[in-house]
């Protein structure tokens, strides 16, 4: 019979999805066949599973921890924000709709359904499954219907260990407020808790933990240090995206403006990783930096929307103030389609806005459509003449004159866009800094030679780095008992 466990958090970002990357790992490493699973995730940092879905790039990099090929079962539910109060719906890969939060609330039980036929999927075959749960069971006023948290662990009979975050400080009172607020019924499916984020002396915190097994009678797992490794992982959602600082100053500095739906934003980690680049993600009220060598404009769930937002900001004045002084700009996705003349919405598919001036530095012009593309592609990278992989995960077509020089060829298909003198450029594909050879040539472009020479290994060496971690700091009682054989 698989065994699981499903980590809840006392919040959002206490560090639920590295510990079940590390974990999954972990067990990895040690012979196991194990599985990670989100029931519900909040991101618009999608993935292209192997089996041809979107699903959350967490577990997308969680399966790329346990050594097995992505599968949409396991994120059967992805919630993509469009709007303040409006996400789309993905289930099961695949696109079921839209829906305010409001609404949302009333479908879940409805998904509840989807949600344990995945986990059933998922489990075939598995020796144990690592499931992550969504913000904080805390939350008992979204408790009804839940699918996230509790609900999915009652219904799907998974203990719990609850997830505390030292660093954001007030973790005693987290937990035991968690333990005070929580239905008897949930309350008996924590099985234990544990401290993440923890920097100096562990025995400091022994009180802490005499403290919380008072007011919860609950055991603690472990206290985790701050995981240094964790860093050189993909980031995941805009909650991450705020704590990005910018870097010293270095050879090249990349500038990304921060729109509303920003989506894919972990398509920079590895430009983000070399020594010789500053990236700098522009939030609103900044102006963008003068002294950037590149500006790349990020994917977007709602394209018309934030390019709306990129004006306010006054952005496109500085990007267009950019381009003039000879500066270079690339644009992903939906912000390839910004770099174009114009974007229009004919249905209404985005939103009320049927069409839209662009930044006008392409001679392209893109339409949206309801279909959407999702595929995994190896590619070609066309002005440096090296092989890419990346994915696809789009609405829309576009086209115009600058298509005739496009940017990357995709398995025998031109995509993207080229200026003429190549300096603005504009692609569909979705990880193509990734590529080493891709990474360093553009690099050499700006006069700069060296730098990682292989990303996707750094991620792999990262990922046994936080399992290493977390052996050292887990109580091995339970680890052993958790991944025993």
């Amino acid at each position: 019979m698989t065994r699981a466990i499903m980590l809840q958090g006392t919040g959002s970002d206490v560090g639920k999805t590295v510990l079940v990357a590390g974990l999954c790992r972990l067990a990895a490493n040690r012979g196991l066949k194990v599985r990670p699973f989100k029931p519900q995730n909040m991101s618009n940092n999608a993935a292209v599973s192997d089996d041809g879905g979107e699903i959350g790039r967490a577990q997308w990099l969680q399966a790329m921890a346990a050594r097995v090929p992505s599968s949409v079962h396991m994120n059967p539910v992805l919630l993509k924000p469009q709007t303040d109060n409006g996400s789309q719906i993905v289930v099961q890969g695949h696109v079921y709709g839209q829906a305010k939060a409001r609404d949302y609330q009333r479908l879940k039980p409805e998904l509840l359904g989807r949600v344990l036929e995945s986990y059933e999927t998922v489990t075939a075959g598995a020796d144990l499954v690592i499931v992550e749960g969504a913000g904080s069971p805390a939350e008992i006023n979204l408790r009804p219907g839940d699918i996230a948290n509790m609900g999915f662990a009652r219904a799907a009979g998974v203990p719990v260990v609850l997830v505390g975050d030292i660093d954001r400080g007030g973790v005693i009172a987290s937990i035991a407020g968690t333990h005070l607020i929580l239905p008897p019924e949930d309350r008996a499916m924590i099985s234990g808790y544990l401290i993440n984020k923890f920097r100096g002396d562990v025995t400091l915190f022994d009180d802490g933990i005499s403290a919380i097994e008072r007011f919860t009678g609950w055991p603690c797992f472990g206290v985790i240090p701050w995981l240094r490794d964790a860093g050189r992982l993909p980031a995941e959602d805009s909650v991450t995206l705020e704590r990005l600082a910018k870097g010293e100053a270095r050879a090249l500095k990349v500038a990304v403006p921060v729109t509303p739906r920003i989506a894919n934003f972990d398509d920079f980690d590895a430009l983000r990783s070399e020594p010789s680049v500053e990236l700098v993600f522009v939030r609103p009220g900044e102006r963008m930096p003068a002294d950037a060598g590149l500006v790349v404009l990020a994917g977007s769930k709602a394209t018309i929307s934030d390019l709306i937002s990129l004006k306010a900001e006054g952005w496109d004045k500085d990007i267009l103030a950019h381009a003039r002084r000879g500066g270079r700009v690339i644009g992903i996705c939906g912000g390839y389609q910004m770099l174009g003349r114009t974007v229009r919405d004919p249905l209404g598919i985005e939103g009320s806005v049927a069409e839209i001036e662009g930044l006008g530095l392409l001679d392209v012009e893109t339409v949206m459509a309801p279909e959407k593309r999702l595929a995994n592609s190896s590619a070609r990278s066309i002005p440096f003449e090296t092989a890419l992989s990346g994915y696809e995960i789009h609405l829309g077509e576009t086209q115009g004159p600058d298509h005739v020089r496009p940017y990357v060829e995709i398995e025998g298909r031109a995509d993207g866009a080229m200026s003429v003198d190549g300096r603005i450029a504009g692609t569909y594909l979705h990880r193509l800094f990734d590529s080493d050879g891709f990474r360093a040539r553009l690099l050499a472009s700006f006069g700069i030679e060296g730098g990682q020479s292989d990303y996707r290994t750094s991620v792999d060496d990262a990922l046994d780095g936080v399992a290493a971690e977390l052996e050292r700091h887990l109580d091995p009682h339970w680890l052993d008992a958790l991944m025993a054989r």
